[in-house]
């Protein structure tokens, strides 16, 4: 689908015309203080002859306008007084070519001056963030880019989600990237290991994922941008400027239209190449919080606070922002519609969602998916402490029926087959824990109401809170926790490394053949390891780095995975689009095996030679039989440790098939 215009957007599509109070006691307060701005003009808009600026700041009894030749170092050219406006903007215009410039706002508040911050539209900006740039945004395309497509999506269920981190991706002596670390890396085509195995960009498309999520890759704080020679690593949920590709990814972090162009490069090439791009977004928190751009020039507006006037924080990171009031769900909307205009983004995932109000995240997918129906919004359903936000309001997993657009991780399913999160030896279906076949199910489902299902049953859910599969991401680990190989290391001690590897594809099968949105972590395919690191989000690379010798290593775990992936990808009966669907034609089979799940879908209704699909997943330490229902014959195209779409063997209806310790079988009639 063509990528919109973005000359519709600056024309005005992204103002709003208002939002709703977002709270039941009114708001009167915020009409009065802090009016609603609905212009689509904050920030900087350049042209050759005049370079205009607008910001937003009630409170301020004064803003100066600062004026910069780089964007570092002692190099003002001009101090200006920014002109009070409407509906407590502030603005200023400069004559002439500014671009290359580079500038600050400071307001006068309660009789101090604050300090001087980026703007908080900032399109770039200058090396460690703190200065906005003026920037001709045309100027900053890729060759090309006016004909960027994106990928055809046709249902979101298609969706394969594959969750990265972009210095991991690439940063590794294995990968054989040249860009190691940088936007470039990530599309470099043709690279190898030391064994001649794919990595990178081909590893991807051989793999056949149809996503590729990125961790935040917009400006973040804990990076160094001005000594990228020396060991630094964060994951980057520390916001500092939301509209800004964060600069060490870049190959030059000081000149802020590199970032710009080379995000677009990364995004363009992954098109290219059938695969669509995800951005993990962070509106939940800043990662300052008296200091931060938000509150320096609008004091306090921007956030929650408890009864005694301290910040909230159920973020877990010192603060919490406040999607309820008026301009900041205006900035969560204008900043994910900037991303998908200007950068050409397919989709969002919200950090901790949970902290946000469901309305504001109906409004952000509306406005999205007006632009393009098919770009997928996705998020956390929890929050990490406790908010003044009413339970009802808050876009969490439970509310996830209320938000028809977006989509919640099952961490049901998620901790049902590989144990507890947060008790490192606890273990799931995966690796042989009664009492977790009705999460199990639960996350065959995606999350929906059906009949085969015993809610009372399911280890954190009592009831379906999808109305649809497409709300539901099912997946087994991420960046968070320890990786799937570690977690079942750490929590079955005395398994064998086959023992391992079975667990490690059982986890992933029911994944993979579950309906909803599977989701998968960086190298898992190759049994990704931290070394037993469960929290590393500023371990050193040697923790973080995909070894892709790991890929050779485990090259048989690596083709089953990519042969997973594909029958997903070919056969419909795993990508139901409704949760009717779901109910009609998909059946469990009773056992009286608590570790055994048997369940078969009917796919003659569908354009599919896979007639019918049966998948038997035991998490017992020992093989497990039942007996193969109904008549004819079954093909078997999994055993649990190689799949062969065309079929491994047959089996006869009414037989007793043996499943193998840890193991998911997959068995099809066809047509």
């Amino acid at each position: 689908m063509k990528i919109v215009n973005r000359k519709l957007l600056l024309a005005g599509l992204i103002g709003l015309t208002g939002c709703n109070p977002g709270t039941p006691e009114g708001n009167t307060y915020e009409d009065d203080r802090y009016p609603l701005y609905t212009g689509s003009d904050l920030g900087m808009n350049y042209s050759a002859d005049r370079t205009a600026f607008r910001m937003w700041s009630p409170d301020a009894d004064s803003v100066k306008l600062h004026l910069y030749s780089m964007g570092h170092g002692d190099n003002r050219t001009g101090t200006f007084a920014m002109e009070r406006d409407t509906k407590g903007t502030w603005v200023y215009a400069l004559e002439g070519d500014q671009k290359g410039n580079y500038y600050t706002y400071q307001i006068l508040y309660q009789g101090n001056w604050l300090d001087e911050k980026p703007d908080l539209y900032a399109v770039a900006t200058g090396v460690n963030g703190h200065r906005s740039m003026i920037l001709d945004l045309d100027a900053t395309d890729p060759e090309g880019w006016e004909n960027d497509q994106r990928p055809a999506l046709a249902n979101p269920t298609d969706i394969v989600l594959y969750e990265v981190h972009i210095r991991d991706f690439t940063i590794a002596p294995s990968s054989g990237v040249k860009n190691k670390g940088k936007y470039l890396g990530m599309v470099e085509e043709g690279t190898r290991n030391s064994a001649g195995a794919a990595t990178g960009l081909d590893h991807l498309k051989h793999m056949g994922v149809t996503h590729v999520h990125l961790l935040p890759a917009f400006d973040h704080r804990s990076i160094d941008e001005s000594r990228l020679d020396s060991a630094q690593f964060n994951w980057g949920y520390d916001p500092l400027n939301y509209n800004v590709p964060e600069g060490s990814f870049a190959t030059d972090p000081y000149d802020g239209s590199v970032r710009v162009r080379e995000f677009k490069q990364m995004v363009k090439g992954l098109h290219d190449n059938g695969i669509r791009v995800i951005m993990d977004v962070v509106y939940n928190h800043t990662g300052q919080t008296m200091e931060s751009n938000f509150n320096q020039l609008v004091p306090d507006y921007f956030y929650r606070f408890r009864e005694d006037g301290t910040f909230s924080d159920a973020s877990a990171c010192g603060n919490e922002t406040a999607s309820e009031k008026e301009m900041m769900r205006k900035f969560m909307i204008e900043s994910v519609k900037y991303w998908a205009e200007e950068y050409h983004v397919d989709g969002f995932r919200f950090d901790l969602m949970g902290i946000h109000d469901i309305e504001t995240m109906n409004e952000i997918a509306a406005s999205l998916h007006e632009m393009d129906s098919t770009i997928f919004i996705y998020g956390e359903g929890w929050t990490a402490g406790t908010s003044p936000l009413p339970d009802t309001a808050q876009a969490v997993k439970k509310n996830t029926y209320l938000m028809p657009g977006v989509a919640a991780f099952s961490d049901d399913l998620r901790d049902g087959l590989k144990g507890s999160v947060f008790d490192h030896e606890d273990r799931g279906f995966a690796s042989g824990k009664k009492q977790m076949k009705e999460s199990v199910k639960f996350g065959v489902v995606a999350s929906t109401q059906h009949p085969g299902v015993q809610y009372d049953s399911v280890n954190y859910s009592r009831a379906a809170w999808a109305a649809e599969p497409r709300q539901t991401i099912n997946y087994v680990s991420c960046h968070d926790n320890h990786t799937l190989y570690d977690k079942l290391k750490i929590s079955v001690p005395d398994a064998t490394p086959d023992e391992i590897a079975s667990m490690h594809r059982l986890a992933n099968t029911i994944v993979l053949t579950s309906q909803g949105i599977p989701f998968l972590h960086a190298g898992v395919e190759f049994m990704r390891t931290k070394e037993g690191v469960e929290n590393s989000y500023n371990s050193p690379d040697s923790i973080n780095q995909l070894n892709w010798q790991r890929k050779t290593d485990h090259e048989l775990h690596v083709a089953y995975y990519q042969a997973l992936i594909s029958i997903r990808r070919k056969h419909p009966v795993f990508r139901l689009t409704s949760a009717d669907q779901i109910r009609e034609q998909l059946t469990f089979h009773d056992t009286d095996d608590d570790l055994l799940v048997v369940y078969e879908v009917d796919g003659s209704n569908l354009e599919d030679n896979w007639q019918k699909v049966l998948v038997a997943a035991n998490g017992s330490e020992t093989p497990t039989s039942f007996q193969l229902p109904g008549d004819g014959e079954w093909i078997v195209a999994s055993d649990g440790k190689i799949i062969d779409e065309n079929g491994l063997r047959k089996a006869d209806a009414g037989a007793m098939l043996s499943v193998p310790a840890y193991s998911a079988m997959i068995l099809f009639k066809s047509e």
